[in-house]
């Protein structure tokens, strides 16, 4: 009889701590647990970073990094292409449970996401038209017609509002202003208005360096030397489940650790390790 009871109070034990078990996941992480599926947002056309292939597929570094991710969850990743100012916007509503889209996390974006964890970090340069003779430094740069990302990082650099919501990133100096700054939806966007010619819409475009290294393979641009500036670019996910932060924090450290997105960064950047701080 009273093992019986000790038996039943073990068993009631159990349950019990599998119950936290399962409390404690949160409801990010107890759904992609339990669906075995991590919905990942990204917004292609940024090659190498994550674009279309002739196939129509979605490839590139992030990609690879969030199907690594998916991977050490023990789930499929499953991947949705959302513009971006929805991305950054937060309050996702579940849509989607994780953004792997080389975000630089600022400090307005970090009141409505969290930033589980730092995985690469890219330095931001100005290009200008194959053609182009006067323009050989930064100080060149000044008040000229400059292309950006609307809502990017590299947007809020021209503005001069630039802050980084965690360590890791370089302190930002402003060296290039310019009363010309045009906004564009999409990084292709400003680097075909720059192909039509020096100077005809754009003096320069402002991006981040693979993503021009790539372009100058194809495009007839010149990139400026040194960056303007690094960043760090960090993992999103939406506010509300500490555990789930927590948990991709941990994998992005394991990653770091192991030399997985080293090899990564390899794969996809010509070679380049840029997944530590420049």
């Amino acid at each position: 009889m009273i093992k019986a009871v000790h038996k039943l109070l073990i068993i009631a034990i159990a349950t019990v701590l599998m119950a936290a078990q399962i409390a404690v996941a949160g409801p990010i992480l107890d759904k992609v647990l339990k669906t075995k599926t991590l919905v990942a947002a990204y917004s292609p056309g940024w090659p190498p970073i994550a674009y279309l292939d002739e196939n129509n597929q979605l490839i590139g570094f992030d990609v690879d990094v969030g199907r690594e991710i998916a991977k050490r969850l023990g789930v499929k990743l499953e991947t949705v292409t959302v513009s971006w100012e929805f991305i950054e916007a937060g309050r996702w509503g579940g849509r989607w449970d994780i953004a792997i889209g080389s975000m630089t996390p600022t400090l307005p974006r970090s009141k409505v996401l969290d930033f589980p964890g730092v995985y690469w970090y890219t330095p931001s340069s100005f290009a200008v038209h194959a053609d182009n003779k006067t323009i050989q430094t930064l100080a060149d740069l000044q008040g000229k017609k400059i292309g950006v990302c609307g809502g990017c990082s590299t947007e809020d650099y021209m503005k001069g509002i630039l802050r980084f919501a965690i360590d890791g990133g370089s302190p930002v100096s402003f060296s290039v202003r310019t009363n010309q700054l045009r906004s564009y939806d999409s990084e292709g966007a400003y680097l075909d208005d720059l192909k039509l010619g020096d100077g005809v819409r754009l003096d320069a475009v402002l991006s981040n360096l693979p993503t021009l290294i790539e372009a100058a393979k194809t495009q007839p641009l010149r990139i400026i030397n040194p960056p303007a500036f690094f960043e760090p670019l960090a993992i999103a996910v939406d506010k509300g489940d500490p555990e789930f932060t927590a948990r991709i924090s941990q994998i992005i450290r394991d990653m770091h650790a192991d030399g997985t997105l080293s090899a990564l960064s390899k794969k996809w950047f010509d070679g380049q390790d840029l997944t530590k701080p420049q």
